[in-house]
């Protein structure tokens, strides 16, 4: 068991942007119709099974799903939207990898390129921070009862890692493949993640400053909120400070 996550802080602001709730619907239906692409069936496609699950912990409605599994699925037309991944830098030198779902490539480096520069960032070259970050499942719990059973549980479900951070909050890492096998092995047992999720990791944080920071959380703020973008990822490690102030 891993000791306090570097990485965690960055993590724990997510949410912030959940509260503009018609832009959280439009960013879930763009990953429950992209996913449906490689297949409706979802005892074949996990991907498409934890965009529905993410999209039915916003209550989203039945039929808003089933509409955009239909898009995706090509039983209907109107669908034209890919998947693009861009990469930069953000104030004090910290990673930044930005994941898209967009139908006009042309608006949507425009719009990311704007908001970096904008904040003091810039972007790079295909691969220059990729390498930095690992895609893996992700369950944080602030609340746990029982540690030792939900660790044991998570462990025996296929958990690679669990990390204790200083606020008492345990956070289970698995490789995508296990993750909603250990997602459902804690569900059955009552155990209910705050967050879970597949996302992308960074593998070595950076410390910035203050100032820095500041901006670092303006700039993910803005590039969230840009109708393409659908996940954003740093290795910036943001001082208590500042999250205690600007979160």
């Amino acid at each position: 068991m891993s000791g306090h996550s570097k990485w965690a802080n960055i993590q724990h602001r997510k949410g912030r942007q959940d509260k503009k709730r018609g832009k959280l619907f439009s960013k879930l239906i763009r990953e429950v119709t992209v996913a449906a692409k490689y297949g409706s069936d979802l005892s074949a496609n996990p991907r498409l099974r934890a965009a529905i699950d993410k999209a039915k912990s916003q209550s989203m409605p039945k039929e808003n799903i089933d509409r955009a599994i239909s898009r995706g699925s090509g039983e209907e037309e109107g669908f034209n939207f890919e998947e693009v991944t861009y990469e930069g830098y953000g104030p004090g030198g910290a990673a930044i990898l930005i994941e898209c779902m967009t139908d006009n490539r042309n608006r949507t480096v425009a719009e990311v390129r704007h908001a970096l520069s904008k904040f003091g960032g810039n972007l790079g070259s295909d691969g220059s921070v990729s390498y930095l970050f690992e895609k893996v499942g992700l369950m944080t719990l602030t609340a746990v009862n029982n540690r030792n059973q939900t660790m044991e549980i998570a462990i025996d479900a296929g958990a690679e890692d669990i990390e204790s951070n200083e606020d008492g909050s345990i956070e289970i890492i698995t490789n995508p493949t296990d993750f909603l096998n250990v997602k459902e092995s804690l569900v059955a047992e009552g155990i209910n993640p705050e967050i879970a999720e597949v996302t992308m990791r960074a593998s070595v944080s950076v410390s910035i400053g203050v100032k820095h920071a500041e901006s670092m959380l303006k700039l993910l703020d803005v590039l969230e909120d840009l109708d393409d973008v659908q996940a954003v990822h740093s290795n910036a490690e943001i001082p208590d400070e500042v999250l205690d102030r600007m979160g």
